[in-house]
């Protein structure tokens, strides 16, 4: 069920952050191909190194005293991945408001620009200590301006 005022469609960013990766064969499950766990993974992966480019790692979200948890994950999977495929992680911020926050995510294999998977978490910004849901600050909304990137 959809929250109201939160946009569901998911779309592609003129500037999305990209991580270049390579799929291990620990990524690879009894069907040979990348496991649904480890496109999780790669989407988790990709949103740490974006906030950590943008200047809030662990140390600055400790400093704050809240952090981000997930709520949800909705993932579409169009094309495997096969061990040393070589992809690009795509993320971007979609949707940000008072203690809620959307990313999306496209994951692309180098060699032949197919879209692998594609998807958007739904996060929580919680306090650290008591796991209640907190306003973002001012300087993480600047910082992650979805406009910024689409």
């Amino acid at each position: 069920m959809s929250e109201p005022g939160i946009p569901q469609r998911w779309y592609r960013a003129r500037r999305p952050f990209v991580l270049p990766m390579t799929v291990v064969p620990a990524d690879i499950d009894e069907q040979g191909i990348a496991s649904n766990v480890a496109v999780v993974a790669w989407m988790n992966r990709a949103a740490i190194a974006h906030s950590t480019a943008l200047g809030f790692d662990w140390v600055q979200y400790r400093r704050m005293g809240a952090m981000f948890v997930v709520r949800r994950h909705e993932i579409d999977y169009l094309r495997p991945a096969r061990a040393w495929d070589e992809l690009e992680l795509r993320t971007w911020p979609g949707f940000m408001k008072a203690a809620t926050a959307h990313r999306h995510h496209e994951i692309r294999r180098r060699a032949d620009g197919e879209t692998v998977a594609r998807g958007t978490n739904v996060w929580a910004f919680v306090d650290a200590a008591s796991g209640r849901p907190l306003r973002m600050p001012e300087e993480l909304l600047r910082a992650f301006e979805p406009r910024g990137f689409v």
